[in-house]
């Protein structure tokens, strides 16, 4: 491959930062200048290409393996752009999706994780795999931080709700409370438990939205986004004292689309606008949620 001095010549005397160079060569790999399976020039090439010390081309590398875009960076050649697989092309309900994708996340060494959703369901069965694999010690991250937004106790849910809602006295209400709560505990139980049986820094932490999410969304590593709708739909249950007709979903037979950052511009687009959508939520309009 040519090592061009453009970007030198455009930036002048400033130096890139890692960063920089990281999404210089992310760019290159999205647009097919450098193809799957191909090499990059040597950290020796890129350093005189982007005019600065070969620290900073590491690092940038680094970033990028990190997002899936680059392979065999710790060996002693350059490495190659990753080969996308597209494995996850066809939905499957979360049931299903949500467990493989967050197994293959927790083999990272430091595991980010921010959902969104009405509970935590989905969540923890599917986590049971990976914290299998970690009590069995094939996979040890260093680190986990888990981000959780559920609607706010506060609010009249959109539903899960009565047909005939009455407020604070809705017993659909009460019993999404409940298991908002339950569940929660179940799931920040489970993971601080890593703390004290392999030593694993974990971080959960859950945040109250003011409104009913119409979707789901789970945002792994900073590399994949997974998205559902709830199907809103109603249905009956019968109760000690009658029929209760309530507008409900199934958040679990929900179709679980993904978007990986290394699947293309479209997916990467919609994988950041994501985070930025997440963490907008979490600095502004969410409030602290204490599960009781």
């Amino acid at each position: 491959m040519v090592v061009a001095q453009e970007n030198v010549a455009v930036n002048g005397s400033r130096r890139l930062t890692s960063q920089e160079i990281a999404d210089i060569l992310r760019e290159r790999i999205r647009t097919g200048a450098l193809r799957a399976g191909e090499r990059l020039p040597t950290q020796a090439e890129l350093a005189v290409e982007f005019g600065v010390e070969r620290g900073a081309v590491r690092q940038a590398l680094r970033v990028l393996a990190d997002d899936g875009l680059l392979s065999g960076v710790s060996k002693g050649s350059p490495p190659r752009v990753a080969e996308f697989a597209p494995a996850h092309d066809e939905p499957q309900s979360t049931m299903v999706g949500l467990a493989p994708r967050l197994t293959e996340a927790f083999a990272a060494p430091h595991v980010r994780i921010d959902a969104v959703c009405l509970t935590a369901q989905s969540l923890i069965p599917a986590l049971g795999e990976p914290l299998r694999l970690i009590h069995e010690g094939r996979i040890r991250p260093g680190r986990i931080d888990v981000r959780i937004l559920l609607p706010s106790r506060d609010i009249n849910l959109a539903f899960p709700v009565s047909v005939d809602a009455h407020g604070d006295d809705d017993p659909v209400h009460r019993r999404w409370l409940e298991m908002r709560n339950a569940q929660g505990q179940v799931l920040q139980y489970n993971l601080r438990a890593l703390r004290s049986t392999h030593d694993i820094d974990v971080q959960i932490t859950f945040r109250a939205l003011p409104f009913t999410p119409p979707v789901k969304l789970y945002l792994l590593n900073g590399v994949e986004a997974l998205f559902a709708h709830y199907m809103v739909t109603r249905r009956e249950e019968p109760t000690d004292s009658g029929t209760l007709e309530m507008y409900d979903t199934l958040g679990s037979e929900s179709l679980l689309f993904s978007f990986e950052k290394r699947a293309g511009q479209r997916d990467a687009a919609f994988v950041e606008q994501s985070q930025k959508w997440f963490d907008a939520l979490w600095e502004t309009i969410t409030t602290d949620l204490t599960l009781s």
